[in-house]
């Protein structure tokens, strides 16, 4: 699909959307709102076999995930959102470099409930924050199985308020390996199915 190429072409380059110049970011926004007229999956909360998986950020406009680039002696690496539909669960995970053998992830764990055929409603209820190493993370499904099976890591591990912590997602494409989303807080998502 050409307006899937413009999109993949516009978004190289910029790591995620930190590395994005103002004339990129309108000229993302652009293909995105392009590729959206076409999406194929008109009711893309009711396709659970799309959703399912494990999804890579290959664009964002969220300024709380491109801060965490910011920290000091610390690179963002991959970022993942795993969605569970069986479970009703979403994990997002974000790997973290630095100085050798403190590589980290910050990951938090979320309910999420359909409210339209466009729309979910996603709860945070526990984030762990620690080091790749002490956790035992190799991947975002192994690690995942471990937080389902409740396990509880030697890490900051906490729980969230959810009723505090909680925002809305619209899913505005979907196909077999790309997905677009946006927040509540304005923010645009981009991700490829790994």
């Amino acid at each position: 699909m050409i307006g899937k190429a413009n999109l993949i072409d516009a978004i190289s380059g910029t790591n995620r959307g930190l590395l994005a110049s103002e004339p990129q970011k309108q000229a993302i926004l652009a293909a995105i709102a392009n590729l959206e007229d076409f999406n194929p999956t008109p009711r893309p909360v009711e396709a659970s076999n799309l959703l399912d998986g494990d999804w890579r950020l290959i664009y964002t406009t969220s300024k709380a995930l491109l801060n965490l680039d910011r920290i000091p002696f610390c690179k963002l690496g991959q970022i993942y959102q795993s969605i569970r539909v069986n479970t009703n669960s979403v994990y997002n995970i974000a790997e973290i470099y630095g100085l050798p053998y403190l590589e980290g992830l910050v990951s938090v764990a979320a309910k999420f409930e359909p409210i339209s055929e466009r729309r979910v409603q996603v709860k945070f209820h526990r984030s762990i924050l620690g080091l790749k190493r002490l956790i035992g993370y190799s991947s975002p499904a192994s690690f995942i199985q471990q937080i389902e099976a409740g396990k509880k890591f030697p890490a900051i591990d906490a729980a969230i308020n959810s009723e505090k912590q909680q925002g809305w997602l619209d899913i505005t494409y979907i196909d077999s390996d790309l997905r677009i989303g946006k927040g509540n807080e304005g923010s645009v998502f981009v991700l490829s199915k790994t």
